[in-house]
């Protein structure tokens, strides 16, 4: 195994080419197919299956495979067009690290046509324009949760919810311009042929990483049914403007025995510990070796392979801290000679202690090594609501007023700012972005507690008011940041998980988005879309550069309960020359110095016009109680 893998390495070295080296698996001809597995040289006997069906029933041929340089390889004569196939070296048949087809609940690989799996024009599909990643709004979805619940939709929980009108209209009228979904590879905690069950689960439990989950298709059973759906998804979303980010897990697969890696090539694509235990620092029982180079390798070839086969628009690593810098900086040059504008960003930080050290590990402290790699602010998150590791306590939302550096550094986008004093924020000694495309501002996502949900349970005495009031303060603060703000579906219904912190397996009675409240709070949709609107069409929001949010950002002065902020002289080339943000979370109206003049008030009470509400003059702003207000001159 040792001169396997040394062999390995050398081709890497010496500039191998991902033809040279790549999880190609299966190669098809009408006259014959071939097959190739990288698997130890001392594995006895090494075979292929080929069935009929991708569940069930026997094997129409099995072939031994023949070793030569580190793979291993048969080619099986006639038309294996629709056949299904596994592959055995004695520690349980699976369809191989890299099927790009399979059957139902991924057991078996499936060889099929690509072509005919694309979509009528699929050739035509674009992806829309983003000059910058500040430039997005970014909108994290469970396929589930968005459909589901929704009284007109066609295919509930499916990918082709999304290619429905009330969908797009829905997406559009709201403003985001990128959706994030959350894992939509073949995962293994769902059983496809029990759908009617409706069991759920956020999908964070990978099985067959480069092809879509069965369950969010109309038919698991038939394989080009979920590669043509998802794409048809991801063409309705383009052609509405809107970006699509896939949820990527590649730090850990479901187990470690059943694995697709532990049955081709045992222990090689793992991390073990000095005393030879499977390293956790995923949290879910083992961690992957992304510095080995099959692992790398894989982790390229897939990304690349969700671009070009699916259009894929940008990705979202799950415990980025796991894996290591040099193979995150890798899949970023990789991705720029594809489309540059393509964005990556992660976790920065790891669910438990990683065989690595921590200087090799891409967590936040490191991104300053990661250029054009952005993670999420927990520091502007917590800040806002309250620490994540108890529930119950507030932030500065909730009146805990020594939150307040740390939301600043959020608002600059966690770059280095002369007024943002570093020993005063949370979670961070130094600031960690080089520009504020590296960092994703939120204030809630799919894990842990939803923004309506945390308010209830660490604000005192919350009333149904206070609690609208507090949920539009807290996103005024996300999409007035410099970062690139990010926001949970539903939240712009006012969304709650019935105070469930973490609903992974949650029923759809926790997780489904609760349409009803469109016509219940119609006041939270339209501050949000607003608010969406008034960010896009003003660049000061988003200048992108550290230099100058420096030169044109500017907090004021303000009460200990008061962020006042001051985008200065035309900032980001906007067309208002000083724009002011006043963040007010006290239960009281707060009167804020700002420099003299006369002012346009554009929002104001939970209203946004960006023609104007009133005008002001002055050097004072009086904020109702928990609310935002920003004017320009």
């Amino acid at each position: 195994m040792r001169k396997v893998l040394l062999s390995l390495v050398i081709m890497m070295s010496l500039g191998a080419t991902s033809q040279d080296f790549c999880f190609n698996e299966m190669t098809y001809a009408p006259e014959a197919t071939t097959f190739r597995l990288f698997a130890p040289k001392e594995s006895q006997t090494v075979k292929v299956r080929i069935y009929q069906q991708g569940q069930g029933g026997k094997a129409l041929k099995t072939i031994k495979m023949k070793y030569a340089d580190g793979l291993w390889s048969a080619t099986v004569k006639g038309d294996m067009m629709g056949r299904f196939y596994t592959f055995d070296i004695g520690k349980g048949e699976c369809p191989g690290v890299f099927a790009k087809a399979v059957g139902v609940n991924g057991q078996r690989a499936a060889i099929v046509q690509m072509e005919t799996t694309n979509p009528v024009g699929w050739e035509r599909d674009t992806r829309p324009v983003c000059k910058t990643p500040v430039d997005l709004v970014i909108y994290e979805m469970h396929h589930r949760d968005f459909s589901i619940a929704r009284p007109e939709a066609k295919h509930k929980g499916k990918f082709l919810a999304l290619t429905e009108p009330w969908a797009i209209s829905h997406l559009k009228q709201l403003g985001v311009n990128a959706v994030h979904i959350l894992p939509s590879y073949d995962y293994g905690s769902v059983d496809e042929t029990r759908l009617s069950e409706n069991k759920y689960n956020w999908g964070y439990d990978p099985v067959n990483y480069n092809v879509p989950e069965g369950s969010y298709a109309t038919d698991p059973y038939h394989p080009e049914a979920r590669i043509r759906e998802f794409k048809q998804m991801v063409q309705a979303l383009h052609q509405a403007g809107i970006r699509v980010v896939l949820d990527v897990v590649y730090n850990h697969t479901y187990d470690i025995e059943h694995s697709n890696f532990q049955r081709t090539y045992p222990d090689y694509y793992y991390r073990k510990t000095n005393d030879g235990h499977y390293s956790n620092g995923s949290g879910c029982g083992n961690e992957t070796a992304s510095e080995r180079p099959l692992m790398r390798r894989f982790m390229m070839e897939s990304v690349k392979y969700w671009i070009d086969e699916y259009h894929i628009d940008g990705f979202r690593f799950d415990l980025m801290g796991v894996h290591d810098i040099e193979t995150m900086n890798q899949i970023r040059q990789m991705v720029d000679k594809i489309d540059p504008s393509i964005f990556i960003y992660g976790e920065g930080w790891s669910a438990g202690q990683c065989a690595l050290p921590t200087e090799q590990l891409g967590v936040k402290a490191n991104i300053p090594l990661m250029p054009r790699i952005a993670a999420f602010s927990d520091e502007i998150r917590d800040a806002l609501r309250g620490p994540f590791s108890d529930d119950s306590k507030p932030g500065w939302l909730g009146g805990v007023v020594d939150s307040k550096e740390s939301l600043k550094f959020g608002i600059v986008g966690c770059i280095s700012h002369p007024q943002v004093d570093m020993a005063k924020v949370n979670y961070s000694i130094v600031p960690w972005a080089v520009d504020p495309i590296q960092m994703i501002s939120y204030v809630s996502c799919h894990d842990d507690m939803c923004l309506v949900d945390r308010l209830k349970t660490s604000v005192a005495h919350l009333t149904t008011d206070e609690l609208i009031r507090l949920d539009l303060l807290a996103q005024t603060a996300v999409l007035t940041s410099q970062g690139v703000p990010f926001i949970l579906s539903g939240e712009e219904l006012l969304r709650d998980k019935k105070g469930v912190h973490n609903s992974f397996e949650s029923p759809d009675s926790v997780n489904r988005i609760d349409w009803s409240n469109m016509q219940r709070y119609p006041q939270v949709f339209n501050y949000y879309s607003r608010l969406i609107a008034l960010r896009s069409n003003h660049p000061a929001f988003r200048m992108g550069s550290a230099d100058l949010v420096r030169k044109h950002l500017e907090f004021l002065k303000s009460p200990k309960d008061v962020v006042a902020f001051r985008l200065k002289d035309y900032a980001g080339r906007d067309n208002w020359r000083n724009i002011i943000v006043v963040l007010n979370a006290s239960r009281k109206t707060m009167e804020t110095t700002i420099p003299r003049g006369c002012y346009t008030v554009v929002c104001a009470e939970g209203i946004i016009n960006e023609e104007g509400l009133y005008s002001i003059e002055g050097s004072t702003v009086n904020v109702a109680p928990q609310s935002a207000v920003i004017l320009h001159d």
